[in-house]
């Protein structure tokens, strides 16, 4: 396959102009964070948000450009901008950027339901949790994708063993790959699983919307999606342009894992985001050769929250060496020991996610109202 470079992607790009300034996308130094891997290359455009109408179509005739290069499979190139704090609330700097946009123009054809799986900090195994919930939900007969937004350290790759790259179709739209009958999407296919995302806050935002919206997920009954922690730029990206079926908020039982996962489930409150329950993780130790239940991180703090936040407990997991070997070999335990314990928790938790999301899509319906002939 012929090398791709940095150098040839910005001397493809001389020629593509910006109409109002006269000059090309590189003459204005406006092309960065370009990625190569295998064939599939990305780049942001820094602009003026007061220039996102001029400049889409400059995007699209980027990525065109980027296209004739010989070896290069897929493109996806990306606007961004430093939002100025909306005026008159100077004083109010953690203010959403944008409001959110309306569910007409946010749906995605083809997935009915989009889940969030969320976590106030990091390190509470959400990402175990988000892909053994995907898997269960495959097993219970549902089509089922996997996004990973964690874009500064995305995990589903390792965690469900895929060392493959997406390719791209006839609309240069990149394709999901398929494991454990799961379609899956991540950054992690994009770059070198040692390579630092160096982006800023309007990068990623654009990046996970390119993510949903130019891959062809198919149809699909859910999009799990495996929230980055903490509850910064991209979860409100996620919380405000796309329409969230409802999200389920990780934690491990002790005070401040807890005092974080309260700041998650306030923040999608506050966007209007159903909860869909708390899963306290890492909740008890199982001694595998004497059997002593151990409580290394306290236990049953999610539980009284939920029960205080008046929201559902999904269920309790345990700190297991068989869950975390099977993540970091590629094999779930939900696929490695599908008749286990684990598995059955695992697969309740993922019936009352999808009870819960038809229950809320059956109240929000428009009545039906029947004609008299």
């Amino acid at each position: 396959m012929p090398t791709i470079s940095t150098e040839k992607i910005l001397d493809s790009l001389k020629s593509t102009m910006v109409p109002s300034e006269g000059k090309s996308v590189v003459d204005l130094g406006i092309v960065s964070g370009i990625i190569i891997k295998e064939g599939n290359v990305g780049f942001s455009l820094e602009i003026e948000a007061t220039q996102a109408k001029e400049m889409e179509a400059v995007r699209q005739n980027c990525e065109k450009q980027v296209r004739t290069i010989p070896g290069v499979l897929s493109v996806t190139a990306v606007l961004t901008s430093e939002r100025a704090k909306p005026s008159g609330d100077k004083n109010n700097p953690q203010q959403p950027h944008s409001p959110p946009a309306t569910q007409e123009s946010n749906t995605i054809p083809g997935i009915a339901a989009i889940v969030a799986v969320a976590s106030g900090k990091g390190g509470v195994g959400k990402s175990t949790v988000a892909t053994n919930i995907a898997v269960a939900l495959c097993k219970l007969g549902h089509r089922v994708g996997i996004m990973d937004a964690d874009i500064y350290g995305p995990s589903i790759p390792r965690m469900l063993g895929i060392t493959a790259k997406p390719q791209a179709d006839s609309d240069k739209k990149l394709l999901p790959l398929k494991k454990y009958d799961l379609k899956c999407m991540s950054m992690g296919f994009l770059v070198e699983e040692d390579t630092p995302m160096v982006w800023r806050g309007p990068m990623v935002q654009s990046a996970l919307e390119q993510m949903l919206r130019d891959v062809k997920w198919g149809e699909l009954d859910f999009l799990i999606v495996d929230m980055p922690p903490g509850t910064g730029d991209a979860q409100l990206t996620m919380a405000q342009r796309v329409p969230l079926a409802g999200a389920v908020i990780v934690s491990t039982p002790q005070d401040i894992a807890l005092l974080d996962a309260r700041k998650g489930f306030g923040m999608f409150q506050k966007v209007h985001v159903p909860i869909l329950g708390f899963i306290e993780n890492m909740s008890y130790f199982l001694c595998p050769k004497c059997s002593e239940r151990t409580e290394i991180f306290s236990h049953g703090g999610a539980q009284k929250w939920a029960k205080k936040l008046d929201v559902d407990f999904l269920g309790e997991l345990p700190l297991d060496m068989d869950i975390r070997l099977g993540c970091d070999k590629g094999t779930p335990i939900t696929i490695s020991a599908p008749d286990g314990p684990h598995s059955i928790t695992f697969s309740k938790i993922a019936d009352s996610i999808a009870s819960k999301v038809q229950q809320n899509r059956a109240l929000n319906s428009p009545p039906v109202i029947e004609t008299l002939n």
